[in-house]
């Protein structure tokens, strides 16, 4: 009884934290870390202990899983080895680096352990990434962030893993880069097949309350095999999720697709909710047996601050590169865009040379081999074409690479990584609270002054009305032309129906002339069959423009967010004509 009524507070806490935190310009997690901290005051109140195991295995799956499923996959690629810079070697330094902070604050503890230390505060939280949105900046600025929080999680608790099994035995550099690269290409090769065998399955179900309950099951069915193998159970549920918000849209119908993202974002709120109240139920508990500690709280909160300055200078030492090498990238970009435009001998914009190679693509012969050839070549080129004009559009100078530098905010990760060291590591929980006032003080810190950070920087922001206007015309384009192409086939099927009508009509007098019936067998007038044959075609148009959009989002020739809500309105839609 006592869980069932903790379970509903704490549904309460989230849901009012969630409403009050922007009335408040506070984060939401915040809130819910202040909201815990109370709740452990009351006297009365029983005392919580969560297993750890039961974060890293049942909860952050499911979230990391979501988090795939909204990358566009589009940004994805085009930033890949950026993300993947940010998420792993990133994630490398910062645990070799805070290790030797934490070895030289803590002389007693052995190198393995003070790399585990390093590990647990290394990944960054999603948390940051919510505030950037809201404030309207660069999307390529959000994917690089998403991207980084997607990955980095699973690259830390590979290193503490291997960390914390170094202090038993000893291990070889070598033996860990192993390792390392093993448990990620087998925990990518899981994700991969789980997320195709789960967009087929569901694809199969006619009951979307069905298919969204099957949903819940997919990042475990990613994340269980993974580990069990020896390989990273989150970095399976990541690609799983990537994979499965990629096809989608060609998969499943949209009333599965908006089912999912509904229940999914209720599902996010609850377990991301949950950790923060639990982080604020344990933080005083852990602060009273620090106290009897021979180095004390203040020692934790000195410790604590310090292990943040260098986790920030670390990660500003290592973006300030980055963006040397995405200026570079640029200006190769910007020598040739002209040649790949003279190469699809198609003049304007790269949208626009995307947009005739798509509706080349789709008329193409694919019997002809050479043909085949020809189109292929010409699709690679229209979308390396938008991959540089992406970039020149887009770039990434000093402005965005400070407000990357400050949305390296630690959370999630960090708390449950921190509740899973061993209960023999050298004063323990002096450690665990020196991991939770990392993360408190960064979300407080960078969290509360992200907003002012932005406008004092000044990065890029999210696309004018005027080039929204631009965008939105070269989609009507594209939305035209597939309209177009369906059109000579819809006059055909509307000829073929009225033909049948006749025929129907001058045999009625015929009582040996069968009817067509609904399913109740009451027969059908002309009138309905005319109905649903318009209903039909008009669903097949929404069905043609949606290829189109999925065509040219492929080649990149338009933003992710244009994108999206282009296909958001031929769902909406489709599911009214439906209904």
């Amino acid at each position: 009884m006592d869980l069932l009524v903790i379970g509903v507070i704490a549904l309460v806490a989230i849901a009012f934290a969630t409403v009050l935190s922007p009335r408040l310009g506070v984060a939401s997690p915040l809130v819910l870390v202040a909201l815990g901290v109370g709740a452990s005051l009351v006297p009365f109140g029983p005392e919580i202990s969560v297993d750890p195991q039961l974060i890293l295995a049942g909860v952050l799956p499911p979230l990391l899983y979501a988090a795939g499923v909204s990358v566009p996959a589009t940004d994805f690629r085009r930033d890949f080895r950026s993300i993947g810079a940010l998420s792993v070697a990133l994630t490398i330094v910062t645990t070799v680096l805070m290790g030797v902070v934490f070895y030289w604050m803590f002389p007693a503890l052995s190198w393995p352990w003070a790399f585990a230390l390093g590990a647990i505060v290394s990944p960054t939280d999603a948390v940051a990434t919510a505030i950037v949105k809201r404030q309207g900046v660069s999307p390529r600025l959000v994917a690089l962030l998403d991207g980084e929080s997607l990955f980095n999680d699973a690259a830390a608790l590979v290193l503490l893993r291997a960390a914390v099994a170094a202090t038993a035995s000893a291990v070889s550099l070598w033996t860990v880069a192993v390792d390392f690269v093993v448990s990620m290409v087998v925990a990518v090769v899981i994700g991969w097949i789980v997320g195709r065998v789960s967009l087929w399955v569901r694809s199969r179900m006619t009951d979307v309350n069905a298919a969204t309950v099957f949903s819940f099951a997919v990042p475990f069915l990613a994340s269980l095999p993974a580990d069990a193998v020896g390989a990273s159970g989150l970095v399976a549920a990541v690609v799983a999720g990537l994979v499965s918000g990629n096809g989608a849209a060609r998969r499943l119908s949209p009333q599965v697709r908006r089912s999912h993202q509904q229940n999914w974002h209720t599902a996010e709120l609850m377990l991301e909710g949950a950790i923060y109240l639990i982080l604020g139920l344990e933080l005083l508990r852990t602060i009273e047996d620090v106290s009897q500690d021979d180095l004390g709280v203040l020692f934790a909160f000195g410790a604590a601050g310090l292990v943040l300055v260098a986790a920030l200078v670390t990660r500003a030492a290592f973006v300030a590169p980055l963006l040397v090498i995405q200026r570079h990238a640029a200006r190769r970009s910007q020598r040739m865009r002209p040649r790949l435009r003279k190469a699809l001998e198609q003049p304007g914009p790269a949208a626009r040379a995307a947009h005739h190679v798509s509706r080349l693509v789709r008329r193409a012969n694919p019997a002809i081999p050479h043909q085949s050839r020809v189109e292929e070549v010409k699709r690679r080129i229209a979308r390396t074409g938008a991959d540089h004009g992406f970039l020149l559009r887009s770039p990434l100078g000093p402005r965005e690479g400070g407000v990357m530098v400050w949305a390296g905010m630690r959370g999630v990760v960090t708390v449950a990584a921190a509740q899973t060291l061993p209960f023999d590591t050298p004063g323990r929980s002096l450690l665990v609270l020196i991991a939770y006032l990392v993360a408190i003080g960064s979300l407080v810190i960078q969290g509360g002054t992200m907003t002012w950070m932005l406008r004092l920087l000044k990065p890029a922001r999210a696309a004018t009305p005027e080039e929204l206007a631009v965008e939105s015309a070269g989609l009507r384009e594209v939305l035209d032309a597939a309209v177009e192409d369906e059109r000579q086939h819809l006059r055909e099927t509307r000829e073929r129906s009225q033909d049948r009508r006749e025929a129907e009509q001058s045999d009625r007098a015929d009582p040996e002339t069968v009817s067509p019936t609904d399913d109740r067998g009451f027969p059908l007038s002309a009138e309905a069959t005319a109905e649903d044959e318009d209903r039909d075609h008009r669903i097949a148009v929404i069905e043609a423009e949606r290829e189109a959009l999925l065509d040219v989002r492929a080649l990149g020739a338009f933003s992710s967010a244009a994108l999206a809500a282009a296909l958001a309105q031929l769902d909406a839609e489709q599911i009214r004509l439906e209904l």
